[in-house]
């Protein structure tokens, strides 16, 4: 039997699937809630109940779930190469969130399909997947929806986890629930992990088929910028001193600001760059600058003389920060969110700062320190300190800079190792 040719699974059956049926006459209240914090889309709101906005196109169909923006933006360097190299395989993409359906908006390739992800009951999900009937279905890391996966499983679906991660916290959870999770992971025909312990957790909770392939984030192509408004952004800042504070989350702006006021006593002219990881959050960090001057990006606010904060509360523009500050902090690890990905940084030779709570990228940032790619720090002061000696010595900055794009140029080749091992599935199903 071949990696791609399906064993027979035992039914999903839990106590998560009659709960989750029980709960469906509730949901729509929920997802009102959401639609009323922006976190739904009103005029898209069928497809979360598994209802297509599209026609499924004929031939064979490949489906790809991603959860977030970040799992959606791993992808897309993966799905132009799939293009390429089969080009009459359809390709569905589906997301959760209303950022990364903007970003598929704007990034999938053209005759690529984006839906939104069906909440999983097992109404929504057959609804789902009776409409779509993919042909082979690719979980992204470790989105992993229960009756999703029991509706792709009943509908004969070849399915795999691509750039799977597993993290402690992760495993600890699923771990609690083994008699799901385990079920639940030998439905997958093959999972593909980043990393040697990624393949030893999902091993450890019943996936089976487990190949390490490394993480496809580091092939991904550097972020996009729009040079106009790069080159519009640099004039207005002009020699001043600058840094970013990348995809922060609440209680680290605070801090942030702390930092700037240490940094400020002997930099009289600084500019620090917030861009917080939820863009609506930008009304909120103006708040809490107080007195201090601020602008807001979505706004369109110039970057005066007399402004100390600049706030890039917009989606889909980190690229454009990250070619103008050379030192960067990495949001979400002063808090314990647990990181943020440092990669994309690195592909565009930033010197990156990380805090103590990295646990969500643990090995990437361990990998990056023992190379030298990356500093860490634990507080606010020791922050600050090391932004102090970065934007005094330029020696200093270029060496860290460089060994950040060193190390994520040396770890490239997982998307097309991938693509090799799906190729049997992609060309059995085609023949189907």
């Amino acid at each position: 039997m071949t990696c791609w040719q399906r064993p027979m699974h035992a039914p999903l059956h839990n106590l998560y699937f009659a709960a989750s049926a029980m709960l469906s006459p509730v949901l729509p209240l929920w997802l009102e809630l959401r639609r009323l914090r922006g976190k739904e889309d009103t005029k898209r709101s069928p497809e979360r109940y598994g209802i297509a906005s599209s026609n499924r196109p004929h031939g064979m169909l490949l489906w790809i779930h991603a959860a977030s923006v970040g799992e959606a933006n791993s992808v897309l360097y993966f799905i132009g190469e799939l293009r390429k190299q089969f080009a009459d395989v359809h390709i569905l993409v589906t997301t959760g969130t209303v950022t990364s359906a903007r970003l598929m908006q704007a990034r999938l390739p053209k005759g690529v399909i984006h839906q939104y992800v069906p909440i999983d009951t097992p109404q929504a999900t057959h609804r789902f997947m009776r409409h779509w009937r993919p042909d082979v279905a690719l979980w992204v890391e470790s989105e992993l929806w229960p009756n999703l996966i029991a509706s792709a499983d009943r509908w004969n679906c070849l399915m795999g986890i691509i750039n799977g991660r597993m993290s402690e916290k992760s495993f600890r959870l699923w771990n609690k629930l083994s008699s799901l999770s385990s079920v639940m992971l030998k439905a997958f025909d093959m999972v593909f992990v980043q990393s040697d312990a990624d393949a030893l957790r999902f091993q450890k909770l019943g996936a089976q088929r487990v190949q390490c392939f490394g993480n496809m984030k580091y092939d991904a192509r550097p972020l996009a910028c729009n040079e106009e408004e790069l080159l519009q952004l640099k004039q207005a800042i002009g020699t001043r001193p600058v840094w970013l504070a990348a995809s922060t989350h609440p209680g680290e702006e605070e801090e942030i600001i702390k930092v700037h006021d240490i940094l400020k006593q002997t930099r009289k002219d600084l500019l620090t760059i917030i861009v917080p990881r939820h863009p609506s959050r930008g009304i909120d960090i103006v708040q809490s600058c107080g007195k201090i001057r601020s602008a807001l990006r979505s706004k369109k606010q110039p970057i005066t003389s007399q402004v100390e904060f600049y706030i890039g509360d917009t989606l889909g523009e980190l690229g454009l920060f990250y070619r103008l500050c050379n030192a960067v902090f990495m949001g979400g690890s002063l808090v314990k969110h647990g990181g943020q990905n440092p990669l994309e940084p690195a592909h565009l030779s930033c010197a990156i700062v990380t805090g103590p709570h990295t646990y969500n990228f643990k090995d990437t940032y361990e990998n990056m320190e023992r190379e030298r790619a990356c500093v860490r720090i634990t507080n606010t002061n020791e922050l600050a300190a090391q932004l102090s000696v970065l934007l005094a010595n330029a020696a200093k900055i270029n060496q860290l800079r460089q060994a950040a794009k060193t190390y994520v140029e040396s770890k490239t080749g997982a998307t097309q190792k991938l693509l090799k091992a799906l190729a049997p599935a992609l060309m059995i199903r085609e023949k189907c």
